[in-house]
């Protein structure tokens, strides 16, 4: 029985498709970033972060991006947040642990009516939709003639299915990530606790 799932999401520029520590992507979408090598396809279902690799080769990918690689501000990560509060209203998504970190997000939500690519998806919406609303998205000053603007999130994600023994599990190590990363505990008033 899956009671959840543990989804993480990144921005722009965050983990490339051709990264040499390896990634979930079975192609490169871009020519500029194809000269730096092929997706780098694995199978592994841990973090490949703390993995030996050619970090300058990394670089070098990231630099011929159209756009910089995207880091959250504090504001930024707030406003993503009030996107994900103002889709759980009126929704009903039940989000147990939720980090906004300045390059990826994590989530732990219960299994419910939308299956967890759709649920992304939306959330994903929500956030841009509330960056656009606050004056605040952080690829702005990209926006076409048209006055379309960059997406921030990339396409995909990572996910875990949790059994009902997983989710304090996931729950844990959710609400710990900022800490990890020298940054405070993040409480969000949408999060609700897992029963």
């Amino acid at each position: 029985m899956i009671a959840g799932y543990h989804v993480i999401f990144s921005t722009y520029g965050f983990w490339l498709p051709n990264d040499p520590r390896g990634s979930w992507s079975d192609f490169v979408g871009s020519w500029a970033l194809l000269r730096h090598g092929t997706a780098t396809k694995t199978t592994e279902s841990r973090s490949l972060a703390r993995r030996q690799h050619d970090r300058a080769s990394r670089i070098a990918a990231k630099e011929s991006l159209q756009y910089p690689p995207e880091r959250f501000t504090g504001l930024q990560a707030r406003a993503v947040a009030r996107g994900f509060g103002r889709y759980v209203q009126r929704s009903g998504l039940q989000i147990w642990a939720c980090a906004v970190m300045p390059d990826h997000v994590h989530l732990v939500f219960a299994n419910w009516a939308m299956n967890a690519e759709r649920t992304v998806i939306q959330l994903k919406g929500a956030a841009t939709e509330q960056l656009e609303r606050e004056g605040i998205h952080p690829l702005a000053e990209w926006r076409s003639a048209s006055g379309k603007t960059p997406k921030c999130f990339v396409r995909g994600h990572w996910k875990v299915f949790l059994p009902p023994e997983g989710v304090r599990r996931a729950i844990r190590y959710v609400e710990a990530n900022p800490l990890k990363d020298g940054k405070k505990r993040q409480k969000w008033s949408f999060v609700v606790p897992y029963l």
